[in-house]
């Protein structure tokens, strides 16, 4: 016969030859004509009181809802479907799923069910066709299937005798297209061996040379029969040995372990750096090849196999295996069709020891980089402080004419901002903290407010109370670069006029807010819509989870919507609110948590049209581990000293000696105390210089950490 050489051009009557061969040789399905594969849904039997959901309706479903609960529906459900002749069965491994899967002739069927919304009396019923690619028979009677219509799998117990069972599938295998394998017919898998017996059973090999009318080829199949002692058969039919892949690839690791392909299940634990992994599988091959693939693929990772491991219930083959850091078991054992593996690995604790020393010189190393970068700003800082309080003025201050605020304001004060509805008022001044708290002093004595003792009172910040009448207003003088901040709050500044004009504005506000919407790359919950938002997570040197993480933003929204906002998000992440001691208004809002990782607390507020939000979550897990976790009704009190000499501390009537470094990088744990809740004033004494108080609260169940900078300051710090 001529042929026609690749490339060149053919005659168009050829192709037209071509074409009609083709057509006459490949038929079609008739438009419209029914697949016999497919079970027509609509004709099954139902429930009685079934009514039919036809909102959406579908050629391949139907659903139903019925008027009992969900355990009673599956049970009568599958005794409706077996009546009608539908055989049920499960898959391998997953015997325990609610769904229920049958099979009738060349047809199968899934049915799933649900629970009707919002009754837990009533249950949603689903059919869903489900083809058979590779129909095998049934044997009439037969309990426990466990049947895979993609393979074949099929494992019962059928209820004739052993001669009587293969007759049956002599019979029905060759009317399904199956044929038995001979020497002849077997030649094109070289590695066929046909000649095997089983004790006490038969064993006979086929193959599909047709395609079915599911158009999918078939690999040959091995039907295994075993008489049992009751009289009965034990009927498997899986896919024959020799048609299965006797040299794996590698798939995709897992946990930074290796995975054979083709697997049926598979899941992993951990990660290529966990101190413990594990992986297991169910590959679709024979054990001595799943064996093979491991003792390959673990020895080009620099793993050794050690000797046999004990064998554990199911197990057929357990090896131990190790490299210069971890060991490990493979275990390979047979279920089903399946081989099954379970790998596990766990780091030596000698490389645990090496590990946890290099991350602790690792820590050490960038605290002690950290600390020195802070000792340079510190002091550069020092430098450009003293430089610019030097410009600022001392001169006495007279208070600007016609001012509109409760408290004078002194005729050099910019960026001033007053909120009468929330009580604050905040400005900047070029003149020295000491010109600006003697300004204040005076003007507010002689205006009848009463000054209350403040221990606060430095070269570059200053705390002022102040009381008349049963209001009070609490002030800050603090230098700010070549300014000086002034903060002042209390109910001293309300004015009844921006009251009135704030409750308004929350009126508009919560009229005009939009749903809120949450914000999924956000730790914490919070809303897309905001105008701030900052997260501060606080972790104990060389630590890896964090003690305590807080939430603060800033939503332009009502109140009410932003606390139902933080119910709903945080009930999904199962955190759980406490009834006693919640508090909610217009204007504020406390309410507190247990989540999953430990105590919680959301405080709202409103500022400048705004809710504010701060939300903190303690890890009591990681506390607990760290030594820090308070005592039941207490506060923790930790004390560290980056200078360069030793200190001394007083608090609550004690003296505390700190060595300097403790509490750092070189001796992490530094002192501690425990306290009863309230405000302290604590006094630090430095050689060769005067004591300096300040003040710090505290609230059961909170651990703050006091923190001596080289300089002598004193940085306090909320660690849970």
């Amino acid at each position: 016969m001529p042929m026609i050489r690749r490339g060149a051009q053919v005659p168009a009557r050829w192709l037209l030859l071509a074409c009609g061969i083709l057509a006459i040789v490949i038929p079609s399905r008739p438009a419209g004509a029914a697949d016999d594969g497919i079970v027509d849904v609509h004709t099954l039997p139902r429930l009685d009181g079934a009514v039919e959901d036809t909102s959406r309706p579908d050629t391949y479903r139907v659903i139903y809802t019925v008027p009992t609960p969900l355990a009673a529906t599956s049970d009568a459900t599958r005794k409706l479907l077996s009546a009608d002749g539908w055989v049920p069965y499960v898959y391998p491994l997953d015997e325990r799923s609610a769904a229920l899967t049958f099979k009738k002739g060349r047809q199968g069927l899934r049915v799933s069910f649900t629970q009707a919304r919002g009754r837990p009396d009533q249950s949603a019923v689903f059919y869903t066709p489900n083809r058979i690619y590779a129909n095998v028979p049934f044997p009439e009677g037969a309990i426990d299937l466990v049947f895979d219509e993609t393979r074949p799998y099929l494992s019962c117990i059928a209820p004739g005798a052993l001669d009587a069972t293969a007759a049956f599938f002599t019979k029905d295998m060759a009317a399904m297209g199956w044929r038995k394998l001979n020497p002849e017919t077997a030649l094109r898998w070289p590695n066929a061996d046909l000649a095997g017996t089983v004790p006490n059973g038969v064993r006979v090999f086929y193959d599909h040379p047709d395609r079915d009318a599911t158009h999918v080829y078939q690999k040959p199949v091995m039907l295994t029969l075993t008489r049992r002692d009751d009289g009965r058969t034990n009927v498997e039919i899986r896919v024959a040995p020799f048609a299965l892949p006797e040299v794996l690839e590698a798939d995709d690791d897992m946990a930074g372990l290796p995975r054979p392909k083709p697997t049926k299940s598979a899941r992993g634990l951990g990660s290529a750096s966990s101190n413990k992994r594990e992986i297991s599988a169910a590959a679709i091959a024979e054990l001595p090849a799943v064996r093979a693939f491991y003792q390959r693929e673990l020895a080009a990772r620099g793993w050794q196999e050690d000797g046999s491991a004990p064998l554990a219930p199911g197990d057929e083959v357990a090896i131990k295996i190790s490299n210069s850091d971890e060991t490990g078991v493979l275990r390979l054992g047979r279920k089903y069709d399946f081989t099954m593996v379970s790998l596990t690995a766990q780091v030596k604790e000698s490389a645990l020891a090496a590990r946890a020393k290099a991350k602790k010189e690792a820590d050490a190393r960038f605290l002690s980089d950290a600390l020195g970068t802070a000792q340079q700003l510190i002091a550069a800082d020092d430098i450009r402080r003293k430089t610019q309080a030097a410009s600022l003025s001392d001169a006495p201050l007279t208070a600007l004419a016609d001012g509109k605020t409760p408290v004078p304001l002194p005729e050099n004060a910019e960026a001033v901002t007053f909120e009468g509805g929330d009580g604050h008022l905040e400005f900047s001044s070029a003149s020295s903290v000491k010109a600006l708290s003697s300004f204040y002093r005076t003007a507010l004595k002689s205006s009848g407010w009463k000054e209350q003792p403040s221990v606060i009172n430095q070269p570059n910040m200053a705390v002022m109370a102040f009381s008349k009448g049963g209001k009070s207003i609490s002030m800050t003088v603090m230098q700010m670069g070549p300014k000086v901040n002034v903060r002042a709050d209390g109910s001293g500044l309300v004015t009844e006029a921006a009251k009135a004009a704030a409750g308004a504005e929350v009126e508009v506000q919560a009229k005009s807010a939009e749903p809120l919407k949450p914000d999924p790359e956000s730790p914490l919950p919070v809303p897309t819509q905001r105008s701030l938002k900052s997260l501060a997570t606080t972790k104990i040197p060389g630590g890896e989870a964090p003690l305590r993480r807080e939430l603060e933003a800033r939503i332009p929204a009502s109140l009410d919507e932003v606390l139902a906002f933080y119910r709903a998000e945080l009930a999904k992440l199962g955190w759980q609110e406490k009834t006693d001691g919640a508090a909610a208004s217009a204007e504020r809002a406390q309410i507190e948590f247990t989540s999953p990782q430990g105590p919680a607390v959301l405080k709202l507020g409103r500022a400048k049209g705004e809710t504010t939000v701060s939300l903190a979550q303690k890890n009591a897990d990681a506390a607990a581990k760290a030594e820090i976790m308070p005592k039941a009704g207490q506060a923790r009190l930790m004390l560290g000293n980056m200078a360069a000499n030793e200190v001394a501390l007083t608090i609550n009537k004690q003296t505390v000696k700190i060595a300097a470094g403790a509490g750092g990088p070189q001796s992490p744990k530094g002192p501690m105390l425990d306290l009863p809740p309230g405000k302290y004033v604590y006094a630090l004494r430095l050689p060769g210089r005067p004591a300096r108080s300040e003040s710090l609260t505290v609230a059961a169940g909170e651990a703050w950490g006091l923190l001596v900078g080289p300089s002598g300051d004193v940085l306090p710090l909320q660690m849970y």
